[in-house]
């Protein structure tokens, strides 16, 4: 059975009357004839007893017409459905945000969405990049952000800004110069992510350095989020590092001074999507207001 045999049907029992049907459809009344006759034909039994004035259903109408009215309305729903998420009136939408989203102006961007397309519901969800990557990958968001570098298969992935990484420390003499990455492995560091640990992309890329100068950079503390990290390096506890716009920001705590490295080290904040993927147009919409926010922050700097 096709939707469009139980449309004609549903139509032709209601109205009693093929040419009724068919001018509801838009279609000649022979093709809903044809229709109808096909689908007895592929069922094997009539469904309509065709008198002068009228079409009655028969006994094997009857049992089929609520199933019948039942797919057409499920179709029609559906069809509504998408209709409205394309117009951005209902739906949800999902994005991954890398974890220190909200130095990045990106704090209030379900704000900015929301006031704009309040039908929508949304699911950001905060994760490490490795973890956004992963999410995408699998299909549990649509699309995220993400530092760069990460495992690109399946992906595609479209830089939008590059940031600064620079050395904290509340020790002025450890900040007075850039830093190698030999100061690194020699000092006590308090570095954040502890749960994705050197899957981290900026820790990869330090691993990376480490391994080219022959020197092995081991954290003294591991904590979960940047705050804590810059907590116990505001108490003289190690030295940890962060992105520009962490250090620029206004939760940058008191006391702390921060130096770029000798070799300059960027995080690359990018787009992430599934290949060949088609956004739904809310993740479509989130990904445009996302990136809007980190060209502006890029103008500003």
């Amino acid at each position: 059975m096709t939707l469009k045999q139980l449309r004609a049907f549903v139509l032709a029992a209601r109205t009693g009357s093929f040419t009724a049907a068919a001018e509801r459809l838009g279609m000649a009344q022979a093709s809903v004839s044809e229709l109808i006759r096909t689908l007895e034909a592929e069922q094997g039994m009539p469904l309509f007893s065709r008198g002068a004035r009228r079409l009655t259903l028969t006994a094997a109408g009857a049992e089929l017409m609520p199933y019948a009215e039942q797919s057409t309305q499920a179709a029609e729903a559906g069809s509504e459905a998408l209709r409205a998420l394309r117009s951005l009136e209902s739906g949800v939408a999902t994005f991954g945000l890398l974890r220190n989203a909200p130095y990045y102006l990106l704090s209030d961007l379900a704000r900015d969405f929301h006031q704009r397309y309040p039908g929508v519901r949304l699911r950001l969800i905060g994760l490490n990049s490795a973890e956004v990557a992963d999410e995408v990958r699998a299909g549990g968001v649509e699309a995220g952000l993400a530092v760069l570098p990460i495992d690109d298969e399946g992906l595609e992935v479209v830089p939008l800004l590059r940031d600064e990484v620079r050395y904290v420390s509340a020790d002025p003499e450890h900040v007075r110069t850039p830093v190698g990455i030999e100061d690194l492995a020699r000092r006590r560091l308090v570095l954040y992510d502890a749960h994705f640990g050197w899957r981290d992309p900026t820790r990869r890329q330090l691993a990376e350095r480490a391994q080219l100068a022959g020197a092995k950079i081991e954290p003294w503390i591991e904590v979960e989020h940047v705050e804590a990290a810059l907590t116990l390096a505001a108490e003289g506890v190690g030295d940890t590092i962060v992105s520009s716009a962490v250090a620029r920001s206004r939760w940058f705590p008191p006391g702390l001074g921060s130096t770029g490295f000798a070799d300059p080290l960027y995080d690359t904040i990018a787009l992430v999507r599934r290949q060949g993927s088609v956004l739904s147009p809310a993740a479509d919409e989130l990904a445009r207001l996302a990136q809007d926010a980190l060209l502006a922050r890029a103008g500003a700097d």
